[in-house]
């Protein structure tokens, strides 16, 4: 954004795309797409956590459990996402 720091986003937007593209992802082509709908320079939030990058954000679904499958290709089942 011009003149200043962009806003964060929150990791549910994340989700909702993966979700939406019904696609698989590897770590590099989920990173890929994060930057490209959102930009090199998002950051990103969720309840716990603030100021992540793409790759960042990444790393903290997995560490959460929140991919289904294998490195080669995961997805994110409806079941592993908090609502609220």
């Amino acid at each position: 954004m011009v003149g200043g720091m962009s806003s964060s986003i929150h990791g549910h937007d994340v989700i909702d795309m993966i979700q939406a593209s019904g696609l698989s992802y590897t770590t590099e082509t989920l990173q890929a797409a994060i930057v490209a709908r959102f930009g090199a320079e998002a950051r990103f939030h969720t309840c716990s956590a603030e100021g992540m990058d793409a790759g960042q954000l990444i790393a903290f679904f997995d560490q959460r459990g929140k991919f289904a499958g294998t490195a080669e290709g995961f997805t994110i089942p409806a079941d592993r996402v908090c609502s609220h």
